[in-house]
């Protein structure tokens, strides 16, 4: 049996594959997600995708299917959809519209959010905060520096359908934007210069990726 979430009886949904998910419901608290015995939670195929130990959960509206799993602390919330063999694991939270299959893993303290795109082998870890139209694919297209800047936070690159995409703290936008922002804000003092090598680095490390449509 298991021992921290039941099916709700006749509350699925079907996907366009045909694939039945499953409402669930928690039948214990988990407190680290605010969930009380009782709260309804997201929808997942089977139970395999959703571990009973520690805190992971599934909230919202947000789907697991395939053989996916998350597990550890993970959090999967909002519309989010984890499928394939995806992976989300440690502290991971994955919310807003984002997607996260293939073989992805997101684990650690990384966040994946709004209409983020993490598929294929990529690997999203750490730290590392991806958001906005984000299409992480590769291990490659994506990166973290941690204890940047006066709080001493994560600062986050990525490939996005467009550009590159940087998070920073409050600030999420394209690297031109982040740079523009970092000008403004710290001209030419300490966090000013140390920015702009971690600029120039991601300017340096994303030349590679134009050939693939960046």
């Amino acid at each position: 049996m298991n021992k921290k979430y039941e099916f709700v009886k006749g509350d699925t949904l079907t996907l366009t594959d045909g694939t039945v998910l499953h409402r669930i419901r928690a039948v214990r608290d988990i407190p680290r997600r605010w969930v009380k015995a009782g709260d309804l939670g997201g929808y997942i195929k089977k139970r395999s995708n959703l571990s009973e130990e520690s805190d992971a959960w599934v909230s919202g509206d947000a789907w697991v299917s395939g053989d996916a799993q998350v597990f550890g602390d993970a959090w999967v919330s909002g519309d989010a959809w984890v499928s394939g063999d995806a992976w989300v694991y440690g502290n991971a939270w994955v919310y807003g519209n984002a997607w996260v299959y293939g073989n992805a893993w997101v684990y650690g303290n990384a966040r994946v959010s709004g209409d983020a795109l993490v598929y294929g082998d990529a690997w999203v870890f750490g730290d590392a905060w991806v958001s906005g139209d984000a299409q992480i694919k590769e291990c490659s297209e994506a990166g973290y520096f941690s204890n940047v800047g006066s709080q001493k936070g994560t600062l986050t690159y990525y490939r996005t359908k467009k550009s590159i995409g940087v998070t920073r703290g409050c600030f999420s936008g394209t690297l031109e934007e982040f740079e523009a922002a970092v000008e403004k804000t710290h001209g030419d003092n300490q966090y000013g210069q140390e920015y702009r090598i971690l600029i120039k680095f991601i300017k340096k490390r994303a030349s590679s990726w134009k050939k693939e449509g960046v």
